[in-house]
């Protein structure tokens, strides 16, 4: 069994964290409460300083490559946006190189972001999928380090905004975490049982890229031939073999939502918070209005994971 990362690992990766960003907020939003009857709290990973949760594990895991390879003078990474980002803002910190992978179609605005902190950025491919796999050929090619979209030591950075909120709200009775590739609800786990709580943790995908649920459903990782959604954060098609036995051992449930909760969820988050999130960050909330029926009167949880959408993509989901 996949050995999480513990207390100790987790503060020492907080450390790392919090050299360069403080810690996020987590908030009880009174009309987010009314609209899902439950008490709920919101932590805000849009507040990061790439707009997202990953930096947390770009950060810790930069600094763990520069110390085990000293020598090393770029990296590769593939991504829909917000990996890449947490990549080159982490490699720009530690002195090193980056190039990023992403795929035709992907958002105008996260490629710009990425180039604004300093990565090579090389469109290629019709999804993920096809990115990774053209990245890890050309990681070869330029003799530079692949750098994993999942990741133990990714998943011990992200640990810490778990750490943050189940410190700060140890009452949550569920938390309800979106599942990209699963470093986020790895480091919901991480935390939770490094905190001896029982907060039930349960995962949320888009029904258009059920991979993961699938996977929770079968015990094993399941592939799909497509992951048509426009969330882009939950675009994926084939599991990360590592994170398959932590979400089976350690998740409730790992539910789906459609596209159209994920916008309804999106314009709920606007409306009660004005927060901006993006579909993958407000996909835990649509998973919560989806069992809110169950949740009334609890104390729970939902990740706002990030706010990185294109101004058109938002603006025509807000003024449906």
């Amino acid at each position: 069994m996949t050995n999480l990362p513990g207390k100790s690992e987790i503060e020492t990766a907080a450390q790392t964290v919090y050299a360069t960003m403080p810690a996020t907020p987590q908030y009880v939003w009174p009309l987010l409460n009314a609209a899902t009857g439950a008490n709920v709290w919101v932590k805000h990973e849009n507040h990061t300083p790439i707009g997202a949760f990953k930096v947390r594990g770009g950060l810790v895991y930069m600094a763990g490559l520069r110390t085990e390879k000293p020598a090393v003078s770029g990296v590769i990474a593939a991504t829909r946006g917000n990996h890449g980002q947490s990549i080159a803002f982490a490699a720009r910190a530690n002195g090193i190189d980056a190039v990023i992978v992403v795929p035709e179609g992907n958002s105008s605005e996260k490629n710009a972001a990425m180039k604004a902190f300093g990565a090579e950025l090389i469109v290629h491919g019709h999804d993920f999928q096809a990115a990774l796999e053209y990245a890890e050929g050309l990681a070869d090619e330029r003799r530079m380090e692949m750098v994993p979209s999942y990741a133990m030591s990714l998943a011990a950075g992200v640990a810490t905004y778990g750490m943050e909120l189940l410190t700060s709200a140890p009452d949550i009775q569920t938390l309800y975490v979106p599942i990209g590739l699963g470093s986020g609800i790895t480091g919901c786990i991480a935390a939770r049982e490094a905190l001896g709580l029982k907060t039930e943790i349960v995962g949320v995908v888009a029904e258009n890229a059920p991979a993961y649920a699938l996977s929770f459903a079968k015990g094993e990782a399941v592939s799909t031939n497509s992951a048509d959604t426009f969330a882009d954060g939950l675009a994926c098609r084939v599991p990360a073999d590592e994170a398959i036995p932590v979400i089976c051992n350690h998740a409730a449930r790992v539910i789906t939502v459609s596209d159209d909760e994920i916008r309804d969820a999106m314009r709920l988050y606007y409306t009660t918070t004005h927060n901006l999130s993006e579909g993958a960050g407000a996909a835990a909330l649509a998973g919560l209005m989806q069992e809110r029926s169950t949740l009334a009167g609890m104390t729970v949880g939902a990740v706002l994971s990030g706010g990185n959408i294109d101004r058109a993509l938002y603006r025509n989901i807000l003024s449906d």
